[in-house]
């Protein structure tokens, strides 16, 4: 996030965007509320008629995967009406004239028949976000799980710069991360090109200090993503697979070439703290101590690193993941990791990460510290590019797009478009929820939701069984006919193991982020 949570509750007009906030987010979502209440003006924008549409002023309901035309006609509204923060594009922004061109191609009437939201309900749209100020804006992954999911992002991108709302308090353009470690996660280098701190494989000073710190040899290749990891065992190109807290089998996309791709390895590790689906195919099971059970920190989705301290002892032979690392490590004849301690940990880290720089275990007391944080005496950012944006000039930059389908679109046979999204009670594939009878109880199995219109038309009763086929798979699921989804969508969860709604979704990635297309795919539905 480039803001703060804290923040939200002072906008004065709220843009959601591809986020089910009460569902998937609830503690930001009461931000969100609390503002509508004080006056705040609140535009959603869902495939899905979702909770937070109670409180909406603005609810826009684009078909699935139109989010690029639908974010551009609203720029080109701001721009044709004289609404853009010209003193800000001038002072702090480049390329808007090449951005201003390429909004030719996307007037509201336009991008009706595309999105299916109606040209006035755009023009409304933009003008709300672009003449009540400060303006903020929250979005999750139900834009960016698409083949042009970057696009998405740089479409939201071109919004906060169009109207000044960057860099000043409660604005922004804000993601709001599916858990709660994923922003340390990415942080720490968890992604296949750069080291922690985002700090580039490729760049031969910063891969030399790494380097030296580790005393090792370190490739300047980056490496592989998530879905591409896959696609490598598949054919062959990996053996072995060492997976840590997760569970790909109900997880990840095209989930029945993931389950083939897992047996054709020659050895799978999983280390995890229940035995998931996927541990169920490992040669060796690691067992790891839960949140907690275990000190450390973790960095939540506004930046914000806070101390995880350990209330109960770890069940049987579990331990921490730090721990278990470092024993591996040594057991290989590694070098430097005798101590597995968090806090020499977090030392490591700010050794070698200018925006961990300053955090340090005995700072963390309280509500934490938001990165960038370079110094010891860093108080820490809560709000980002206040004088400048983090580019080599400092000017934030315009991006023309242009519309790109989805990668699958429903067909003759296949005629209904199927989304993805999660429920209040479930977490992720449920290996830890779906231990809890109390939480099994409110919300049991999937549920596939479903238009009136189209369960009339295929013959399906509410509550009725039914069978979902796509081109990778198929599953039996209980039918809930609502008008949540509009006619031609279906919509379902991917949380239970009873009906691995993941078989069904498209691979097809996005070109930049190789993030796999889960909220778009053609299926069929037939009663049983």
């Amino acid at each position: 996030m480039t803001n703060s949570i804290a923040e939200i509750g002072d906008a004065a007009c709220i843009l959601a965007v591809g986020t089910n906030t009460t569902v998937a987010h609830p503690v930001i979502a009461l931000q969100v509320k609390r503002a509508v209440a004080r006056g705040t003006r609140l535009i959603v924008i869902n495939p899905k008629q979702i909770d937070l549409c109670r409180s909406a002023d603005l609810f826009l309901q684009p078909r699935p995967g139109t989010d690029v035309p639908l974010l551009t006609a609203m720029a080109r509204v701001i721009v044709d009406e004289g609404l853009a923060d010209t003193a800000f594009i001038e002072d702090r922004c480049e390329g808007f004239e090449a951005f201003r061109r390429s909004l030719e191609a996307f007037s509201p009437e336009s991008v009706e028949p595309i999105t299916g939201v109606p040209a006035a309900q755009i023009v409304e749209a933009a003008r709300c976000y672009a003449t009540r100020k400060p303006a903020t804006l929250l979005y999750a992954m139900g834009i960016t799980q698409h083949t042009h999911g970057t696009d998405n992002v740089l479409a939201t991108a071109n919004l906060a710069l169009l109207t000044g709302n960057v860099g000043k308090p409660s604005t922004g353009v804000n993601p709001l991360r599916g858990q709660n470690n994923v922003q340390g996660c990415c942080d720490m280098g968890a992604l296949p090109n750069v080291f922690p701190g985002y700090q580039k494989v490729a760049d031969p000073e910063i891969r030399a200090k790494f380097e030296s710190a580790w005393d090792c040899r370190l490739s300047d290749a980056p490496g592989l993503t998530h879905t591409e990891i896959f696609d490598a065992i598949a054919a062959g190109r990996i053996r072995s697979l060492y997976l840590v807290g997760e569970n790909p089998v109900l997880s990840e996309a095209n989930a029945n070439h993931v389950r083939e791709a897992l047996k054709r390895l020659d050895f799978l590790v999983v280390q995890d703290i229940f035995l998931s689906e996927t541990a169920q195919l490992a040669d060796v099971v690691l067992p790891a101590a839960t949140f907690a059970e275990k000190d450390g920190t973790v960095t939540n989705t506004e930046r914000r690193v806070q101390r995880v301290r350990r209330a109960l002892e770890p069940v049987g032979h579990a331990k921490p993941d730090s721990w278990i690392t470092c024993q591996i490590a040594r057991r290989l004849g590694a070098g430097g990791f005798d101590d597995a301690r968090p806090e020499n940990i977090l030392q490591e880290i700010a050794s070698l990460t200018p925006s961990y720089g300053g955090i340090a275990y005995e700072r963390l007391e309280g509500d934490g510290l938001q990165w960038p944080c370079p110094t010891r005496d860093h108080p820490g950012t809560p709000l980002l590019h206040r004088e400048r944006f983090a580019t080599q000039d400092g000017k934030g930059r315009f991006v023309p797009l242009t519309y790109k389908p989805p990668a699958e679109l429903p067909d003759d046979e296949y005629p209904l478009l199927l989304t993805t999204d999660r429920n209040l009670f479930h977490y992720h594939t449920s290996t830890m929820t779906g231990r809890v009878e109390g939480l099994k109880t409110l919300a049991h199995e999937e549920l596939l939701r479903i238009h009136p219109d189209d369960a009339a038309r295929l013959g399906i009763a509410d509550g009725q069984m039914v069978q979902v086929c796509s081109r990778r798979g198929e599953v039996t699921v209980r039918a809930n006919v609502t008008e949540i989804c509009p006619p031609g969508v279906v919509s379902a969860t991917f949380h239970y193991a009873a009906s691995p709604i993941n078989v069904l979704t498209s691979s097809a990635l996005d070109p930049v982020a190789k993030i796999p297309e889960t909220k778009v795919c053609a299926v069929r539905v037939q009663g049983q």
